[in-house]
């Protein structure tokens, strides 16, 4: 059996959960999940912290149940950041390559991508990616790797991402109080790839549409690289909101509702399935049937992946998704969710289930949870040498007694 190195964590802090994934990296460096935690979420509205303390809780909640499974404490992780505030567009760098035999050297493609990245932005954001998508040596394009090849002029196109300082630091600092220091943050969309999608679909040319709770985040890949990212401010809780609306009932009941009988197709329904509705205000409950849940969530559905498509025909690629489209996150598991999709983009669709390199153990590993395993993904394959994400509760666990003693002696007084 392979020897553990170390540990990699994915902390997807979203809109309606907060999902912590735990991975045992072996020395081939495959990934193997043996921990997932997960809790509701209720201090962020559409991606964005808009309560600090609700989101330290929800985040230290999922820590623990993640911790309790693997039998590790938590120090370091990749977390996960969404909202509408993120922003990208692609750029362009060009320098002499410096050597006197003219070949490029790793120091050349340093200089191209500060280059590429030495743009203006306001002062109120910061970058979070740089995602080179291809260099130009000599006006010959399409290189992926040009360390060692010879040539005068060097150029690089990349993705640039960004996002409002203020949000990011928001999130780092819900994470930092609940005993986590931050690694990296990481646009959920990108981390969802790192798990969901095959090197074909990247290298054809895909498009991953992650629906989360309050913002569903595009990404699109074509010759193995990144060429355009997205935010949109709708997400799943739309849907619930509109059964809230249309049924006239609670948010929770509708939430219930959504999941257990929720479908985007009449045709789905069984005919003559009766539902028991609770209302408001002490009112009556009513029965409905299942085709009234389909009527209210098909439109919303449509509309979603409209707006994604649309998105995708402003970029320029809505004729170079060869290998369809790849769904993930929670938004996309309501049935019939899969064939509106197929429908707007007229383009073959699929679940993207978490794989990517990683090892799981348990089926119930879904889309819902392919951006946390792509964040302990991309914390493997980007690991310090020297640095653990995790250590074993008899070390770790003692350093953070104190810690944990203190936080409830302050809950007491």
């Amino acid at each position: 059996m392979a020897r553990i190195q170390r540990y990699a964590v994915g902390l997807d802090i979203g809109t309606t959960k907060v999902c912590c994934v735990v991975g045992e990296i072996a020395d081939g460096g495959a990934l193997r999940v043996v921990a997932l935690g997960e809790a509701p979420s209720r201090g962020l509205r559409k991606g964005v912290v808009v309560n600090l303390d609700a989101t330290v809780e929800a985040i230290r909640s999922a820590l623990s149940k993640a911790e309790l499974m693997a039998g590790v404490n938590v120090e370091l992780a990749t977390v996960g950041i969404a909202g509408a505030h993120i922003r990208s567009f692609n750029s362009r760098g060009v320098v002499a390559v410096s050597g006197r035999d003219h070949a490029v050297s790793a120091e050349d493609v340093e200089r191209v991508l500060a280059a590429a990245q030495a743009v203006s932005i306001p002062p109120d954001r910061e970058i979070l990616h740089v995602l080179p998508q291809e260099f130009v040596l000599d006006d010959q394009g399409g290189i992926a790797e040009p360390q060692g090849m010879l040539g005068s002029r060097l150029e690089a196109n990349v993705h640039i991402v960004t996002a409002a300082s203020a949000t990011v630091q928001n999130l780092v600092t819900c994470a930092n109080r609940a005993g986590i220091e931050v690694r990296e943050v990481m646009i959920e969309q990108l981390a969802a790839s790192e798990a969901a999608l095959s090197a074909d679909e990247r290298e054809l040319g895909v498009a991953l549409i992650d629906v989360g709770g309050g913002t569903t985040a595009l990404a699109i890949f074509e010759r193995g690289s990144v060429w355009h990212t997205a935010v949109l401010p709708v997400g799943g809780d739309h849907f619930t909101n509109d059964l809230a609306i249309g049924l006239r009932t609670p948010i929770p009941d509708a939430e219930r509702l959504k999941k257990q009988h929720g479908c985007t197709s009449a045709q789905l329904a069984a005919e003559g399935e009766n539902i028991e509705v609770p209302s408001v205000g002490g009112r009556k409950a009513r029965l409905i049937t299942r085709e009234v849940l389909a009527q209210i969530l098909q439109p919303r559905a449509a509309e979603i992946f409209s707006l994604i498509h649309e998105e995708v025909r402003r970029a320029g690629f809505d004729r170079a998704l060869n290998a369809g489209v790849v769904l993930t996150g929670g938004g996309c598991l309501l049935p019939g969710a899969l064939e509106v999709c197929e429908q707007v983009f007229d383009a073959p669709a699929r679940l993207g289930t978490a794989r990517g390199g990683a090892s799981l153990g348990d089926a119930s590993w879904g889309p819902q949870h392919a951006t946390a395993v792509g964040l302990a993904l991309h914390g493997a394959r980007s690991r310090p040498q020297r640095r653990r994400a995790a250590l074993p509760l008899p070390v770790a666990g003692l350093a953070r007694v104190g810690d944990r003693v203190r936080a409830w002696l302050s809950g007491m007084f």
